[in-house]
């Protein structure tokens, strides 16, 4: 357990073996909640702090998600193009679809945004999250040397956001392309 986890059940999240909510918006008054995941999520040099992340949210084009088991997605949108600035889940929500449903919703809002494509850096060595990404369509779109601290390339990867399942449109089984 760490503070992050007390602090978040403290403050009423899903606890083990409760029903649990899709992920909800994220707003710049949850960043103190945000930069607590964060922080759980990623190693001192890469957490972002509350004010880093109030500040993307409140971005043009912005915006974000949380899910009650510790974790958070902030994207941005702009013209046809996406992008996933930070996608974070605390050790305790790890390994319960927590990352799954917020891509599931991030891919979705910025589609409704007008989005085509989605684009996201992952380390070469996350082998879960490029597993993740590579289950919901994105592919390498190019690389860049270094990028973390740690030395790790990053991976450039898009995904196409044309083919995003309507949502009741009433036709079972259709794409929004008709496919």
């Amino acid at each position: 357990m760490t503070w992050a986890h007390d602090a978040w059940e403290h403050a009423g999240a899903a606890r083990e073996g409760e029903e649990h909510d899709a992920p909800i918006p994220a707003r710049p008054v949850h960043a103190a909640w945000m930069a607590a995941i964060h922080a759980a999520a990623f190693p001192p040099p890469e957490a972002w702090d509350a004010d880093a992340l109030a500040l993307q949210l409140g971005a043009p084009g912005a915006f974000g998600f949380l899910d009650a088991r510790g974790g958070l997605l902030l994207a941005r949108a702009a013209a046809d193009e996406a992008e996933i600035l930070t996608l974070a889940v605390a050790p305790f929500g790890r390994r319960r679809g927590v990352a799954r449903g917020l891509l599931r919703a991030a891919m979705a809002e910025a589609a409704r945004r007008g989005a085509t494509a989605m684009f996201l850096e992952v380390s070469t060595g996350n082998e879960a999250a490029r597993a993740l990404y590579a289950g919901r369509g994105f592919r390498e779109a190019g690389r860049r040397a270094r990028y973390y601290p740690d030395g790790a390339d990053a991976l450039v990867l898009r995904a196409c956001l044309l083919r995003l399942p309507m949502i009741g449109a009433g036709r079972r089984g259709r794409d929004a392309d008709g496919g």
